[in-house]
């Protein structure tokens, strides 16, 4: 069975409540499809605000982050029960900016990524080399260790339904972009990887994305290749663009 396209939104530290509804009136329309899960991951202050403006429509919403205590003195974090009350579906973990602005290490997201799973969030888990790492040849083996080590005790069933987006870390927010056969050359790594780690079965359900300065005029190309699931869009889904890189 061919797996389905997934195309979700990284809003990052952008959009007021007030503008987030307005965007998401504005991207309604141009984001309806039938055959691809549209996500819209953003800030938390917009997600409830959001969760209404999507209502009856295509569009599921996702966190950018989340701790994986229930509840506590955790000032400033946000639980997996908080954002299922909210109604978020998906939840954004290990975000090269959360990996290297604010220290976030592969034993914490293991604990995220298991609490996600507990909790009924569907995890959106990030990997990607630096361009030093790249230029060193060691793209696959970081790849492969963060990946490994993220998803120590995660079962077969939770990984084949989970979202594993590939972002290189040179390529976001940069306007480069690596080149169709670097996202596709990584992109069937990791699902070789998954193979290895669990089964055929699973390597073929897990979906994976692309992410890193994703495009209107590059989506096309890389969603099309045989490992590439589609796309996790940061820039470019705060505009109208973000319609046609779901409608490629």
């Amino acid at each position: 069975m061919a797996r389905r396209k997934i195309v979700a939104g990284n809003w990052k530290m952008n959009m007021t409540p007030s503008e987030a509804v307005k965007l998401v009136e504005e991207l309604k329309p141009l984001v309806a499809s039938e055959t691809v899960d549209v996500v819209f991951c953003v800030p938390a202050i917009d997600i409830v605000p959001v969760v209404e403006a999507v209502k009856g429509t295509n569009i599921a919403v996702g966190a950018e982050n989340m701790y994986f205590e229930d509840k506590g003195a955790f000032t400033g974090e946000i639980s997996a029960d908080m954002l299922l009350d909210a109604g978020v579906k998906y939840v954004i973990l290990g975000h090269s900016e959360r990996r290297d602005y604010f220290k976030e290490d592969d034993v914490l997201l293991n604990k995220k990524v298991k609490k996600a799973f507990e909790k009924g969030l569907t995890p959106i888990l990030c990997c990607g080399e630096s361009l030093e790492q790249r230029e060193m040849g060691v793209t696959m083996d970081w790849i492969r260790l963060q990946i490994k080590s993220d998803l120590v005790d995660v079962t077969a069933e939770q990984v084949a339904s989970m979202v594993i987006a590939y972002e290189p870390i040179w390529a976001i927010g940069t306007g480069k972009t690596a080149t169709t056969e670097q996202a596709q050359e990584v992109c069937k790594g990791i699902r070789e990887l998954i193979a290895e780690m669990y089964d055929e079965a699973t390597a073929e359900a897990v979906r994976i994305q692309y992410g890193g300065s994703v495009n209107a005029a590059t989506a096309a190309d890389l969603f099309s290749q045989p490992d590439i699931d589609g796309g996790l869009v940061g820039g470019a889904a705060l505009k109208p663009d973000f319609g046609k890189i779901v409608n490629y």
